[in-house]
């Protein structure tokens, strides 16, 4: 991207306050070769992941279009509104024990991430070790393909929490 045409976005939401990052890459362009999601953030919104409470209130940093028919819940996680209707998520103090957070540039975890990162942000260091766990959920999809084969289309009934947290890393689950 130009110069020019970098921009600065600045995030006020109820976990960062004054955090700026540049966007450098086009929206929904030019990602690591290793980094191949099946779903946009618009994508998985719509699909309905993380009981529908993540990012309700980052709406102004995000285009508008993400969230016409996402499926959100400001007061409180959901999971009918999950497309497995399964709960498939830690709470968010278990990935900040465990370090699978920076606080720093995305207190939320690797959604967060993904979307900033499809935006055109770039953090070298942090976007390997994200696309390292993105590339670690894999093995999930391989569990489904290997328990849930039963011929010409999947078994959407097999292995839903597992399918739900595949979603949550944009792997469309639907498919496997």
């Amino acid at each position: 991207m130009p110069r020019s045409k970098i921009k600065t976005v600045t995030v006020n939401d109820k976990m960062q306050k004054g955090y700026k990052y540049k966007l450098t890459e086009p929206i929904g362009k030019n990602f690591h070769p290793e980094f191949k999601p099946d779903l946009t953030p618009k994508q998985m919104l719509s699909l309905g992941v993380f009981g529908g409470k993540y990012m309700t209130d980052c709406e102004r940093e995000f285009p508008k279009s993400w969230f016409v028919g996402a499926k959100l819940s400001p007061e409180g996680h959901d999971d009918t509104l999950n497309y497995f209707h399964k709960h498939a998520s830690q709470p968010l103090k278990v990935w900040q024990k465990k370090g699978w957070i920076n606080k720093k540039h995305d207190p939320r975890g690797w959604f967060q991430w993904y979307c900033r990162y499809y935006m055109g942000r770039r953090l070298d260091k942090e976007d390997e070790i994200q696309i390292k766990r993105w590339k670690g959920m894999r093995r999930h999809a391989g569990q489904i393909e290997k328990n849930c084969s039963s011929g010409k289309s999947p078994d959407l009934f097999c292995r839903p929490r597992q399918r739900q947290a595949l979603l949550h890393w944009a792997y469309d689950s639907r498919r496997i």
